[in-house]
């Protein structure tokens, strides 16, 4: 009797826990008990980046880690003494009452600032101009320490979206190339309704789930798009459809589904695009005064300088600055002012590739190679070493039927870039015995319009 009898207490604290467990108090955790004075002070004494985690716990720590009393706090803090990165104009707005504002204003605010702050910082980088490109050097440099990452959305004609991270990212002299391999996330290639690359600025915090800035830089619409595209190059599993200038989407063959897209995108004012956009609208660059150009028409153009690389996913092929260029009145023609850089006639300017001409891609399992492509980044500078034209986009080579050509022996290809303000033309020789490509000519024709556009004049 006495051994059953001990048995009754046991299932009677287990019947208690189990009323425990019951109640609502029982569900919280200590620090959740505590009254929010209490809590509101624990969390002031945290940074910004800790309250950022703390957000994502529960819904209780979402309302207090977004507290306009915190951030407030924090704001002044950390910017009051700062003059070149807040206003007065911003410490007014810091220093009225907690109430005066909505939920979440202190927390936008801050993040805003640290943005401001963070591209003063780094303009002074973007100050540093090379002399071969005339684009700031350390374009790279700054877009790394801004945490600058690209996304991409693609909607659907269904209406299905879907926002991809950059798989890869490739940089070079004057471009960087982005790849996204989306699998089963992208609808078939004919399915496609637009395509929205955004530059993403993720703030001060190392959380996955930190605030980020999203700034538009380009929205299109893939029917206008399908009209001019073209295929540019083809292996035994993609298909590489050339959508405009700089995007190409990859096709896997004999199916419509996506492989991979890609964009190439010029160092020109890559970090204003990529960050100082919003989510709705892109960057505006402002509206420069034309430099005064005392060319005479009769003369045509001086003293430009191009400066180009052709690359592909993997490697640098051949870089190259050419100086004094000029065109002569007689020399336009058609339109076009001819720029010419290489010329065929001078075997001193001939210039040898370090590598195939190749464009190496590769999404989840697969890769490849297709042949006779790669991407061309140009940078045409006028006479006061500005940038006067920018361009990067894939290119493929065609296998061209010449004339017997006495200087090189081999099978000779063009390459040829057009869009409505620029074509660029290159013929390579293929030198079987030496096993690389040889670029015996390269000529740059501008369109008049442009120029007068450029300069605001009438040539």
């Amino acid at each position: 009797m006495a051994a059953s009898k001990a048995v009754v207490p046991g299932r009677a604290l287990r019947t208690s826990k189990r009323t425990d467990k019951s109640s609502p108090a029982s569900t919280q955790s200590f620090m959740e008990r505590l009254p929010s004075e209490i809590l509101i002070k624990i969390l002031s004494y945290l940074d910004a980046s800790t309250l950022c985690c703390i957000n994502h716990i529960n819904k209780i720590f979402y309302q207090l880690a977004n507290s306009n009393a915190l951030w407030r706090k924090l704001y002044i803090a950390d910017f009051s003494k700062n003059k070149k990165c807040m206003d007065k104009s911003l410490l007014r707005m810091a220093t009225m009452e907690v109430q005066d504002r909505p939920e979440g204003y202190y927390k936008r605010l801050y993040f805003k600032t640290v943005a401001e702050c963070d591209m003063i910082k780094w303009t002074r980088r973007l100050g540093l101009i090379s002399i071969h490109t005339g684009l700031p050097s350390q374009t790279e440099w700054v877009l790394r320490n801004l945490n600058v990452t690209w996304e991409l959305t693609v909607m659907g004609k269904s209406g299905r979206k879907s926002t991809l991270e950059q798989s890869r990212s490739q940089f070079t002299e004057t471009s960087v190339t982005l790849c996204w391999s989306g699998g089963d996330r992208l609808p078939d290639y004919q399915q496609i309704s637009t395509l929205q690359l955004y530059g993403v600025r993720r703030l001060a915090c190392v959380s996955p789930k930190s605030p980020v800035c999203r700034s538009l830089m380009e929205k299109l619409d893939m029917q206008t798009l399908t009209k001019n595209m073209q295929v540019i190059g083809q292996d035994r599993l993609v298909q590489l459809k050339l959508l405009q200038p700089g995007i190409i989407i990859g096709v896997w063959r004999d199916q419509c589904s996506v492989a991979f897209i890609m964009f190439t995108l010029h160092f020109h004012k890559l970090v204003e695009r990529s960050t100082q956009g919003s989510s709705v609208c892109s960057y505006v660059e402002p509206v420069v005064q034309p430099p005064f150009c005392d060319i005479d028409p009769e003369y045509g153009l001086h003293g430009y300088q191009l400066h180009i690389v052709l690359h592909n996913t993997v490697c640098e092929l051949m870089s190259g600055s050419f100086s004094q260029l000029f065109c002569r009145r007689t020399q336009i023609s058609d339109g076009l002012i001819q720029l010419t850089v290489i010329s065929s006639t001078n075997l001193s300017q001939h210039t040898s590739l370090s590598g195939d001409i190749t464009l190496p891609w590769r999404c989840e399992a697969l890769q490849g190679t297709v042949e006779n492509c790669c991407i061309m980044s140009l940078t045409l500078l006028d006479e006061f070493r500005k940038p006067f034209k920018c361009v990067t986009s894939p290119v493929s080579a065609e296998l061209e039927r010449t004339p017997v050509c006495y200087d090189y022996d081999g099978e000779h290809y063009l390459i040829h870039y057009q869009d409505s303000d620029i074509q660029v033309k290159m013929r390579l020789v293929w030198m079987n015995e030496q096993k690389q490509f040889i670029l015996i000519s390269l000529v740059v024709y501008v369109s008049v319009c442009y120029v007068n556009k450029y300069f605001s004049r009438d040539y």
